[in-house]
């Protein structure tokens, strides 16, 4: 898969004006890119952990946060990996699901639940230097997500490949993503889809600009 990372010759200007203001933000405060692990390719860095102020809401994944389950936010795994998170500090493992997305402070690599981060003895320090070895891919089999924009979705084909055409003179990473749903198939219209979530959040901007329902959503990658 090849990532395309904003706009073409084609794309509209307030577009590109869009672009190279999330550019400069990257360079400005964001830092090298998350790069999530891989069976056999570990990821270092430092973890924190997430607790009370989040128990009983909502995840990622749909499902409630409990901070007493082993479970971990990550920016770039698919929801539904297991990993093994290991601190480097003091040797102490643990087998948490992936099923939130995060951590958003800087320099951080996964968020620990309560209980994963007890485990591993690091809820006092708050943070500790881990690694974080792929377990188990989800049963999807995505290695790694991607990010796109979705802009509709339609019931029959013919109304998805309308809103993809009228798109593509301006749009030429503009594709339509069939999903079965409850026995009935789904037509989505995406464009995409980018390595970062900021690219995609760009190119959002600018089809909302166009009075389309514009929403950045991932996509799984094998």
């Amino acid at each position: 898969m090849w990532w395309r990372s904003g706009g073409k010759a084609k794309r509209r200007a307030g577009v590109r004006r869009a672009a190279l203001a999330v550019a400069l933000a990257i360079l400005a405060g964001c830092g090298a890119r998350t790069v999530a692990p891989t069976p056999g390719h570990p990821q270092s860095g430092v973890a924190s952990w997430y607790g009370p102020g989040f128990h009983g809401q909502p995840t990622s994944s749909g499902a409630i946060y409990d901070q007493h389950a082993l479970t971990a936010a990550h920016q770039k795994l698919p929801l539904g990996t297991r990993v093994r998170v290991t601190n480097l500090e003091n040797g102490k493992s643990v087998e948490v699901l992936v099923n939130d997305r995060g951590p958003f402070a800087k320099g951080r690599i996964i968020d620990l639940s309560y209980a994963a981060a007890r485990e591993i003895g690091m809820v006092g320090p708050g943070t500790a230097r881990v690694r974080v070895d792929v377990a188990a891919r989800p049963a999807n089999g995505a290695s790694h997500v991607a990010y796109c924009v979705q802009v509709g979705a339609f019931g029959e084909e013919s109304k998805a490949r309308a809103l993809r055409a009228r798109l593509a003179d301006d749009w030429d990473d503009v594709y339509i993503s069939p999903v079965d749903r409850e026995a009935a198939r789904i037509y989505r219209v995406r464009v995409g889809p980018y390595a970062e979530r900021a690219w995609a959040e760009t190119s959002a901007a600018g089809l909302a600009a166009l009075g389309l329902p514009a929403v950045v959503t991932e996509e799984p990658q094998r």
